[in-house]
Formats: C-alpha cells, sequence, structure tokens
C-alpha cells in the first residue's frame, strides 16, 4: 500500500470507529426514524454527486472543442465512477442516479422529500446555495455539511476534492444498522425494499469496486508531495468531523420527535 495512504488511514482511524459506533444508529428503531434519518441524509448523497461531478470536470475534458486532460489512467478511474453512480439500475432494472434512487427510498417509506426538491429547485433558479437553504428550511447540520463540501469544490485543488471523496465520504453501515433494516424490511417489506436496495448497492458497488479506483485516483493526484498530503489529512479530518456532525444532528432530532 502507498505509505502515505497508509499513513492517512492510521490518522483518521479514531473518527471513522467513532462513526461506525455513532449513537444514532441505535435509536433508528421504527420507519418514523427512518424518515428523520432520511430527510437528512438525502443532503449528503446529492452533495456527493455534486463533488463527484466536480472531480469529472477537472479531470477530463467536459466541453467543446474537446482536448486531452490530465492522465489517461485518472480519466478512465473517474469516468468509471461516475458511470456507477449517475447511472447505476434500480431493483426493478432501471437506470437511475444514486441521488435518484435514494429519493425513491424516500417516497416509499413515506419521508418528506419537499425539503429536497425545493433546495434543488431554488438552487436551479438562482444559484444561490446559501438562498436555497433558506427557501427549504434545510437543516442546520445538513447545511453544515454541504458548505464543507462546496468549500473543498471552491478550492479548485482537485488532489483535495479527490481525497475528501475518497476518505472523508465513505459512508461506514455498521452491521447493527444492516440488521435494524433487514428486520423492517421483513415487516415492511412495501415500504423498505428500495432503501434496502440502495443500501445493498452502495456496500457493493461504492464500498468495493469503486473505493478501489478512488484510492488510486487520490494516489495518482497526491503523488509524493508531502505538503499536498498534509493538506489532504486535515481536509479529510474535518470532512470526518462533518459526518459527526451530521449524524449528531439527526439523533438530536430523532429525541425530539419522540
Amino acid at each position: 500500500m502507498n505509505p502515505q495512504i497508509a499513513h492517512l488511514k492510521k490518522v483518521i482511524e479514531p473518527l471513522r470507529q467513532e462513526i461506525i459506533n455513532h449513537k444514532v444508529y441505535s435509536m433508528i428503531n421504527d420507519i418514523e426514524d427512518l424518515k428523520i434519518f432520511m430527510q437528512y441524509h438525502v443532503f449528503a448523497v446529492w452533495d456527493f454527486m455534486s463533488l463527484l461531478k466536480t472531480l469529472q470536470n477537472n479531470l477530463t475534458c467536459t466541453s467543446v472543442p474537446w482536448f486531452p486532460v490530465g492522465s489517461a489512467d485518472t480519466r478512465f478511474l473517474i469516468n468509471e465512477i461516475v458511470v456507477g453512480e449517475e447511472s447505476d439500475v434500480d431493483l426493478y432494472g432501471v437506470r437511475k442516479s444514486h441521488f435518484e434512487l435514494y429519493l425513491d427510498g424516500m417516497e416509499q417509506c413515506g419521508a418528506s422529500t419537499l425539503q429536497m426538491l425545493l433546495f434543488i429547485d431554488d438552487l436551479k433558479l438562482h444559484g444561490n446555495v446559501k438562498e436555497a437553504y433558506r427557501v427549504s428550511k434545510t437543516p442546520f447540520q445538513a447545511r453544515e455539511f454541504v458548505d464543507f463540501t462546496f468549500d473543498i469544490i471552491s478550492s479548485k485543488k482537485s488532489y483535495l476534492q479527490s481525497a475528501v471523496f475518497t476518505f472523508g465520504r465513505e459512508d461506514l453501515i455498521p452491521d447493527m444498522f444492516l440488521s435494524v433494516i433487514n428486520t423492517m424490511h421483513k415487516n415492511f417489506p412495501d415500504e423498505i425494499s428500495i432503501f434496502k436496495y440502495y443500501i445493498e448497492r452502495h456496500i457493493e458497488v461504492d464500498g468495493g469496486h469503486h473505493s478501489h479506483l478512488a484510492l488510486q485516483m487520490t494516489s495518482n493526484l497526491c503523488g509524493t508531495n508531502e505538503q499536498i498530503w498534509l493538506e489532504v489529512e486535515q481536509a479529510v479530518v474535518q470532512s470526518l468531523k462533518r459526518r459527526i456532525g451530521l449524524w449528531d444532528g439527526i439523533y438530536d432530532q430523532i429525541v425530539k420527535n419522540r
């Protein structure tokens, strides 16, 4: 393994464990709890796609006239990930992005998509993230999470974007949460089947094939520059802390709802 990658993994392991063992998972006991989780988490699913497309725009040529950009190896890595994230298949074999699949899962279980759809509609209309927050009444913790992602996007540093994409956006799904979802599916198959499929697909695609591609992409972009790896470490640590903050917000909302 790349020694810089190995070092980074060691540094962030305590934060990864904090996410894996977060108290929010033990609070998701029924569909009402899951609805709250999804209504917050959908913002992280959406901005993941924004980070992904930023990488594709920066690492490949997405304009006309076309010119070769950067390394063909890196172009392959990001394009391969985009194909899977932007045009995967749902459980009926219909082509969907993972974000659209998540929205389908929300609608099936009765979680409100109103905030997310209002956010997107206003952002399309005005192009202002802060205004879209206001119009949609986006939860504070979701705002903080998205704001950090867009700070990384605005940095225009592909190596930071790739590292946060690779290490900071890895949805660590503990066995306990999978067990809860599987139990819910047995009791409410008509409400949970799409979300269950999303989780399974995420583990299969994102946690498997895509994680290897993303690791190689980050390694290619960072090279052996120690200053770059230091920047990367700081950004990834902050990204994981934002994920913990998002989970804290979901936990607090579930408690409040009860």
